[in-house]
């Protein structure tokens, strides 16, 4: 029977993207040569190039898991902002596998790669740890989804990589199953990279996940079911929250009935996340929407304050009816004044978010330092990661640590 046991937080999760090279020099780690690099390095010379970073999570949504899925709903924001410490600044995109197993609520639930984290973060704040209970579970079913179900990119430049995060190896006895050596063998095909996280420290299970990293070109790594993710909250978390909210209401988007019914959504998720999350990951999202990278989270497109700033759009060339309700009965010139206004107020907001994310980012380096440092934590393992498997890509990272 499958262990109850609850773990803590430890998921550092989305970044976003990333194997586990220095990872198998820890206790528990199954030491194996890296894979040769399946791509060669693309160069970016053009300053409107940016490379692409696309991360999926096959996540067990079980019993067991329910501690390590809280923790990814803290630390997603951290692995963005880690993704986002690049050159150049790249795409960032994510998408989400979650997975049980047959005879439970889903066997699947796939969330497709997207830029709006917002949107992907809101779903994953819905997921509960249920289900599960005889041992195996449909990992093969959750590989042969990320692989096949998510827009993947073509070309060389981008880090496509998938992270199968569990405590349970897979049921290999569902005749109608794709198994994952069929699986990998795809995503070899397809340029996407195979990492493993298992928690807690099952033997059969360290077995599976060894092989199927080893197939996928990727790393294993194992983390204690208690977790050992860097959580600390700062005296600037507070302060970048209610920033953070405040950015967001600098938005204004425009486009047709179908383009702004997308973008009420997108907002929707904005004021679950804001109602709902914790202070400390609501800080972290300033931080990253604050960044290049994080542009793309925080407006998307259509967001009329950032196209007509920015000369790219002409207010006078869209439709009443296309503009933004709260603005349509205005005249021209007090749209032209309320945009103003806008563009003025969010460039005030992102100055003071990044001066205080500067702030906190040293903060929490003196309490890591004081702590005896950080590096067998899961987050260090991730980084190092990043760095070692999206250098293929052309992506480089230079700082010391991970954002926390």
């Amino acid at each position: 029977m499958k262990s109850k046991i609850i773990a803590a937080a430890l998921f550092t999760f989305t970044a976003g993207g990333i194997a586990f090279y220095p990872a198998l020099k820890e206790v528990g780690a199954v030491n194996m040569p890296p894979p040769d690099p399946v791509r060669v390095p693309a160069v970016f010379t053009n300053s409107q190039e940016r490379p692409k970073i696309e991360v999926v999570f096959a996540l067990d949504t079980t019993g067991s898991m329910g501690g390590l899925i809280q923790a990814s709903k803290e630390k997603i924001w951290s692995i963005a902002s880690t993704m986002a410490q690049a050159q150049p600044a790249p795409e960032i995109k994510m998408g989400l596998v979650a997975y049980r197993d047959r005879g439970d609520n889903y066997v699947t639930q796939v969330v497709d790669l997207s830029e709006d984290l917002d949107s992907v973060y809101a779903t994953l704040m819905d997921f509960r740890a249920e289900g599960g209970g005889d041992g195996p579970e449909s990992v093969n079913q959750a590989l042969h989804d990320a692989v096949s179900k998510i827009s993947w990119s073509q070309g060389k430049d981008a880090y496509r990589v998938v992270f199968l995060v569990g405590d349970a190896p897979p049921h290999m006895d569902y005749q109608d199953d794709v198994k994952y050596p069929q699986t990998l063998k795809v995503a070899n095909a397809k340029g996407i990279v195979v990492n493993t996280i298992q928690a807690g420290n099952s033997a059969p299970t360290r077995l599976v996940w060894s092989k199927i990293a080893q197939g996928g070109l990727g790393q294993y790594a194992q983390v204690s079911q208690d977790g050992n993710a860097v959580a600390i909250s700062t005296p600037f978390d507070e302060k970048l929250a209610t920033l953070s909210k405040k950015l967001d209401e600098t938005r204004l988007y425009y486009g047709s009935d179908e383009v702004l019914e997308k973008k009420r959504q997108k907002l929707q998720a904005a004021d679950k996340l804001h109602e709902s999350a914790s202070v400390a990951s609501r800080a972290r999202r300033a931080t990253f929407n604050a960044s290049k990278s994080g542009k793309s989270n925080l407006l998307g497109d259509s967001e009329l304050v950032d196209d007509v700033a920015s000369g790219r759009v002409e207010l006078d060339a869209i439709k009443k009816d296309h503009l933004p309700s709260s603005i349509r009965a205005m005249a021209p010139q007090e749209q032209r004044a309320m945009i103003t206004e806008k563009a003025k107020q969010r460039k005030v907001l992102q100055e003071e978010i990044n001066e205080l994310s500067a702030q906190r980012k040293e903060y929490l380096k003196q309490e890591v330092k004081k702590s005896g440092g950080a590096k067998g934590s899961l987050d260090h393992k991730l980084y190092s990661a990043i760095r070692e498997q999206a250098e293929r890509s052309g992506i480089r990272y230079e700082a010391e640590a991970p954002a926390y």
